[in-house]
């Protein structure tokens, strides 16, 4: 435990910082309507989207995994789990969809990527390497400056946090895409093995501000 503490770095407000993050993870040690971290972007319009990431945790309520939000909406683009044990919620220009049945045991590492088309409409869900199926959410691009936060759920632009929905546990390798990318390079991600790392954000390349007691700690040390 002592060693671990020592391999962590605890942030708390600070300034924007760009690193590689490979061999890391976010930690979220705690129930709160504060803490969090900021993803940060220069784009401002998507007619796609491609989110990848994993994530640890031992909540049984619901929990927010990804939020992004703009002046016009919200819940532009959200992965949200529900109170149900097997239901994880895609939000999508404040439209929405459940994607059933999966398999989200706690206290377990999960691999989850998300896609949609603006063109479509349509979403899927990978987890831990399986495809669910396709669903409709909303046509339309998201258009403005996003706030991309992990670790609380946006009900308005870049506040509006509740602690009940609020993040625990550990997430890391977060890559996002303003396409779809091709199933086989889903596959690669969800094997570990090498991929064209995330246009929007790249995990190896990541600029992040870091808003309360949220920790970086080695990989080795939690897995």
């Amino acid at each position: 435990m002592e060693k671990l503490l020592l391999l962590m770095v605890v942030f708390a407000t600070c300034h924007a910082v760009t690193k590689d993050m490979s061999g890391k993870v976010f930690v979220f040690p705690k129930e709160t309507k504060t803490d969090h971290v900021k993803l940060l972007t220069s784009q401002s319009r998507f007619s796609a989207l491609t989110t990848c990431l994993r994530f640890q945790t031992d909540l049984a309520r619901n929990y927010v995994l990804f939020s992004m939000a703009t002046t016009a909406h919200s819940n532009d683009f959200v992965l949200f789990k529900t109170n149900s044990n097997d239901v994880i919620r895609t939000h999508a220009r404040e439209g929405g969809t459940d994607f059933q049945a999966l398999s989200l045991s706690r206290n377990t590492w999960h691999s989850l990527c998300s896609t949609w088309s603006s063109d479509s409409g349509l979403a899927q869900l990978w987890v831990d390497g399986k495809a669910t199926i396709i669903r409709f959410i909303k046509t339309g691009a998201i258009s403005g400056a996003p706030i991309t936060i992990l670790g609380q759920e946006q009900d308005s632009y870049g506040g509006g946090f509740d602690e009940s929905q609020s993040f625990m546990g550990m997430i890391t390798d977060v890559h996002v895409w303003d396409s779809v990318i091709p199933s086989q390079q889903i596959k690669l991600y969800m094997n570990g093995k090498y991929f064209s790392p995330g246009n929007v954000f790249n995990w190896r390349s990541l600029s992040y501000d870091v808003i309360g007691q949220v920790v970086v700690a080695e990989e080795r040390d939690v897995k």
